[in-house]
């Protein structure tokens, strides 16, 4: 997907170039600065003393050294006073700066801390935002992959009061496993067995009628109450239905890649304008496009169902043509329960809102 949220360590980061939240001077400090320069070695020191420092929201690039990565990319946020001292602004050019530098050179993945969200002191769940629209509105022009990298839960926040109304939603809605295994077994397997029994029986009379009529007359033919008292046969020789494939194949229904696109064409968007908000890479999207039997993972066909502001029934008709259905046992489908029900069609929102939750995220 173009935009990932993960949690990792940023040097350990495989990617064409790493973002560091730096100082004015570029000579290293603590915090992600501190362990981009001791992962590098002393040649990036060397190199970072060359570039005569850096302003705040602007960029420099430098190599990567003994990172894993090719480059780095060094960018100066703001300390966060009040909120009103220009703040936000400055900490969306330390992104639009980078991201530009990057697309200059090349390069295709990137990946960022959380910019002033440590000692400089931006809290965490407004920084993240300015993360999320400002990477956004670059990936809505450009095609890169870029990954927002937290090193652990404590680096990552959300609005309490958004956690809060998912955590309620989902409390309210969310049924375990257990429970639904202890209060539908019993009955699943009553039905079945009946369901069994029935055709057993019947089957059993048939073939019995037609054995008997073709015997010698005045044999004696089994009744039909005799036939009901014997035991069905082990599950392994249960009857057979002959079906007419190539009727059932020819009368299949819309697939999901048939219904993807016609639901585009309905809402007026363009193919990139779909994919860019299901958070799709264009190569996943053109592989949809061509294959109309092409069978997503379910967090692909649901993020679809989010780019294109589905209902919950809608989306719920489109997940059947992928083969999946949303379950009150799952807190990942409950919790796109609550966005859908609740018309936010925000997908990096909604996977801000998984990953706190420990959630799959959406996309490719």
């Amino acid at each position: 997907m173009p935009l990932e949220i993960v949690r990792q360590d940023i040097t350990k980061m495989a990617v064409d170039a790493i973002v560091n939240a730096a100082n004015t001077t570029l000579l290293g400090g603590g915090g992600v600065d501190g362990a981009i320069h001791k992962a590098a070695g002393k040649e990036l020191l060397k190199e970072c003393k060359t570039l005569n420092g850096c302003k705040v929201g602007e960029a420099k690039i430098t190599g990567a050294y003994n990172l894993p990565c090719k480059y780095v990319i060094h960018t100066v946020g703001p300390v966060y006073k009040d909120g009103c001292s220009n703040e936000k602004q400055m900490l969306t050019e330390c992104y639009k700066n980078s991201l530009q530098i990057a697309k200059t050179r090349g390069i295709e993945t990137i990946a960022f801390p959380l910019i002033s969200s440590g000692a400089y002191g931006y809290p965490k769940d407004e920084a993240l935002k300015v993360a999320v629209d400002s990477i956004t509105d670059f990936l809505l022009e450009n095609d890169m992959y870029v990954y927002i990298v937290v090193f652990d839960k404590s680096s990552f926040k959300i609005s309490s009061e958004l956690f809060s109304d998912i955590q309620e939603y989902i409390d309210d809605n969310y049924v375990d496993d257990d429970i639904l295994n202890r209060g539908m077994t019993g009955e699943l397997e009553a039905i079945s067995f009946y369901a069994l029994s029935e055709a057993y029986s019947r089957r059993l009379l048939e073939e019995e009628t037609e054995k008997n009529i073709s015997e010698a007359e005045g044999e004696v033919l089994l009744s039909e109450s005799e036939l009901s008292k014997m035991p069905p046969p082990p599950l392994a020789a249960s009857m057979s239905v002959k079906f007419d494939l190539d009727e059932i194949v020819g009368n299949l229904d819309e697939s999901f890649s048939e219904m993807l696109l016609r639901k585009i064409d309905e809402n007026g968007m363009t193919d990139s304008e779909c994919y860019k908000k299901a958070n799709i890479d264009r190569k996943h999207f053109s592989k949809i496009r061509s294959n109309k039997n092409y069978k997503p993972k379910k967090q692909t066909a649901l993020a679809f169902a989010i780019a294109l502001e589905l209902s919950l029934d809608e989306t719920e008709d489109m997940l059947k043509k992928a083969g999946f259905a949303l379950s009150k046992s799952s807190k990942f489908d409950v919790i796109l329960e609550f966005f859908i029900s609740n018309g936010i069609y925000d997908i990096h929102e909604i996977n801000e809102a998984l990953f706190a939750f420990d959630q799959t995220l959406l996309g490719a």
